[in-house]
């Protein structure tokens, strides 16, 4: 009976973790650069069970052992197998604002090992100094003209912030920022680092849209690296890649399926209280 109990057990607690996963996905779906979550639901090891003593195998000394008959198998329950990134190009909505950049890849390697493709990420500078990475180009500049990205500084490729001290700016697709009001060899303000993760296992989110590596490795530059190709997009920011329809669709599934394993688990309760308090009761 206890089993059972597990089982169903192991699938309320499978559906509440997928619920919580969906539940952030749909928070997120309007979050510019943001990568969807993902998980597969994987069910744990059968168990074989088999009748002890059913049938007796003769030996060559005339006496008997009991043998055993196969029975057949049972589930044990199942469980949330870790989450992964849909590491995917989001579709494009054009802002109209000057400071908003889109980072389109065009091509990245796929990783030898896993067979799946990089991914390509701004650097910034969060308020307690540490490098992290993020998609989200809504851009934005603070009072001293510095390019923030959700308030974490912007790195150039020389690993310095971006001073744009004009309204006037342009952004090229190599994310060479320009001053426009000066003279043309004066225009220059640097270059946004755009970083390539080869594995993007190593890759962990930490929150409001931003990553670490797993190994605490800082992730090389993909500017100069023949083999990738990419551009930035002015005007313009990355779509999240979560699919809302579905993700409805897959949090009323995960509903249905909690409760389904919640009467189950309630049932079992009433058999087992019944097992305690009423069995072998004397009148």
């Amino acid at each position: 009976m206890l089993r059972g109990l597990y089982t169903a057990t192991a699938g309320m607690l499978t559906q509440q973790r997928r619920t919580e996963m969906l539940s952030n996905n749909m928070a997120n779906s309007q979050t510019p650069g943001y990568k969807a979550d993902q998980g597969s639901v994987r069910a744990f090891p059968e168990m074989l069970l088999q009748r002890l003593d059913n049938k007796s195998v003769p030996t060559v000394n005339g006496t008997n052992f009991g043998g055993m008959t196969p029975i057949g198998s049972i589930n044990t329950g199942v469980y949330l197998q870790e989450l992964s990134n849909q590491y995917i190009q989001g579709g494009l909505k054009e802002t109209g604002l000057k400071s908003d950049v889109a980072l389109v890849e065009e091509n990245v390697p796929f990783n030898p090992e896993t067979n799946i493709k990089g991914a390509l990420l701004f650097a910034v500078e969060t308020a307690t100094g540490d490098e992290r990475y993020t998609r989200n180009g809504n851009f934005s500049l603070d009072n001293n003209g510095i390019l923030l990205s959700n308030g974490n500084i912007v790195l150039s490729a020389d690993g310095q912030p971006i001073s744009i001290q004009t309204s006037n700016y342009e952004i090229n697709s190599n994310g060479e920022v320009f001053n426009l009001d000066l003279p043309a060899d004066e225009q220059f303000l640097g270059q946004i680092d755009v970083r390539y993760e080869a594995d993007v296992r190593n890759l962990v989110k930490e929150g409001n849209g931003l990553y670490r590596t797993a190994d605490e490795g800082v992730l090389p530059t993909a500017i100069g690296n023949g083999n990738i190709q990419y551009n930035l997009r002015q005007n313009y920011v990355e779509n999240s890649t979560v699919d809302v329809g579905r993700t409805y669709t897959d949090m009323m599934t995960a509903y249905r399926s909690f409760e389904a394993n919640q009467k189950v688990l309630q049932a079992y309760d009433r058999s087992m209280d019944k097992a305690a308090n009423e069995i072998g009761r004397l009148r």
